[in-house]
């Protein structure tokens, strides 16, 4: 098997091969210092099957698992029991990078967001209210956005965000398996390889208005906005680069963005006969190889479980389980450091509303920092 191929499986993150090679051969974790000298160290919570995202819900203490074969599970951290919130397996199944692969709350805690793959493998964005029992009202479920697709594609972005304006973030892939065929991430006129804005209240999805915000993106997996509405997208790469981004709040938040795939992998030229002129250098690259191969973001810690990162921004790599903290001024890092080795394969870092820091990875089930005395 070529290098190509090995990395292809090696980034189809939730196929069923990947999910039993995690569940066998689990790397050790180890821990790593911070900027201050604290140690931190990884601590199983739960286990969960393919998670692939996780959110928490106004004055609610449980934990919200999204698995990839289409089921929200609630994990009550007190009782430690798990129920199901929303089960989804009528609209999506697991399948190489597709399935159930966002989920988010409102800030009031009111509704349920999911973004999943259907049976024709285009982008769902659907809206459920939330019941006191802590389920969602399947009668209440509308479509707010879709996105439609002609064959099956591995970059579907899958990420949710509120951000500026109250309005809710989604991230969409550039539909192709190689180097953009069809050119969508810089055409401004396209919905593919962008990340995408919502009226979250709408009624359909006429009314919940898609906007572009942001354009030039191969497959943006996990961005978010942080408290100060700064905008942090990782980029998954091709060929050679992985790359993070970030837009501050001051410069717009990422509004009109131009991030440069599929001319530009990383700050390395690549299609040219696409331009992207003055679009935003990425503030972080790294090779493929002893780094990794598929960046996995990510999230500014901003709780009080990790003082000493406060304020950094917290990365994962797929193939090799690394978990880094990076301190950014600007467009420039200024300090770097490995938190965690031998993490799994990594399909998410999330915070959720009390600060903690989730790590997320399939045979290593849901993990959270703490530090050690």
């Amino acid at each position: 098997m070529n290098a190509i191929r090995i990395r292809r499986r090696l980034r189809c993150f939730i196929s069923v091969l990947a999910i039993g090679t995690a569940l066998a051969a689990q790397p050790r974790l180890s821990n790593a210092e911070p900027g201050s000298g604290a140690k931190v160290a990884l601590v199983k919570v739960t286990s969960a099957k393919v998670p692939v995202d996780i959110a928490s819900r106004d004055r609610d203490p449980g934990l919200y698992i999204a698995e990839q074969d289409g089921l929200i599970v609630r994990y009550d951290p007190t009782t430690r029991t798990r129920t199901t919130a929303l089960n989804l397996k009528r609209f999506t199944r697991a399948d190489v990078e597709r399935g159930l692969l966002g989920l988010i709350f409102h800030p009031d805690g009111t509704y349920l967001y999911v973004n999943y793959t259907d049976s024709r493998f285009g982008t769902v964005v659907a809206r459920y209210v939330m019941r006191d029992d802590n389920t969602a009202d399947t009668a209440t479920r509308t479509v707010l956005f879709q996105l439609p697709r002609s064959r099956p594609s591995v970059h579907n972005g899958g990420s949710l965000a509120f951000g500026p304006g109250g309005r809710l973030y989604v991230s969409t892939g550039d539909s192709g398996f190689g180097n953009d065929p069809a050119r969508l991430a810089l055409d401004p006129s396209s919905f593919f390889g962008k990340i995408l804005s919502l009226e979250p209240l709408a009624r359909d999805e006429k009314s919940a208005a898609p906007k572009v915000w942001s354009i030039g993106l191969r497959n943006p997996w996990r961005f978010e906005f942080d408290d100060e509405m700064n905008l942090w997208a990782p980029d998954v790469g091709q060929n050679k680069w992985e790359e993070v981004n970030v837009v501050w709040a001051k410069d717009g938040s990422g509004r009109g963005a131009n991030f440069g795939w599929s001319a530009f992998e990383g700050r390395t030229r690549n299609n040219k006969d696409q331009t992207a002129s003055g679009h935003n250098q990425p503030v972080y690259v790294y090779p493929h190889g002893e780094q990794g191969c598929s960046v996995i973001g990510g999230t500014r810690v901003r709780g009080e479980s990790l003082p000493a990162l406060r304020g950094w921004y917290v990365f994962g790599d797929y193939c090799t389980g690394r978990v880094t903290a990076m301190k950014v001024t600007g467009q420039k890092v200024q300090s770097m450091r490995t938190i965690a080795k031998g993490a799994g394969f990594i399909t998410a870092i999330r915070t959720i509303a009390s600060g903690e820091v989730y790590v997320l990875s399939l045979g290593g089930g849901i993990r959270t920092f703490r530090t050690l005395a």
